[in-house]
């Protein structure tokens, strides 16, 4: 999965794995995320954020997709 840098307080960089649907999520405190069953629309809307961490928080978070751990 490739990443791209956001500016954010709390995100260093997402990254999207269209094949799997898989929404790849790296934090400033270097823990990593991977949330799944995630639609590239979310993935897009999280990068062209104006608050990456509330938009993380209101779009993928609360919405419940399944996520691990990774980092």
């Amino acid at each position: 999965m490739d990443y791209v840098r956001v500016r954010s307080s709390t995100v260093s960089a997402v990254g999207y794995d269209e094949d799997a649907r898989v929404l790849g999520v790296q934090f400033l405190n270097g823990s990593e995320y991977h949330y799944f069953a995630v639609p590239k629309a979310q993935f897009e809307g999280l990068k062209a954020a104006a608050s990456v961490g509330s938009y993380l928080n209101a779009f993928i978070q609360d919405a419940g997709f399944r996520f691990k751990r990774v980092r």
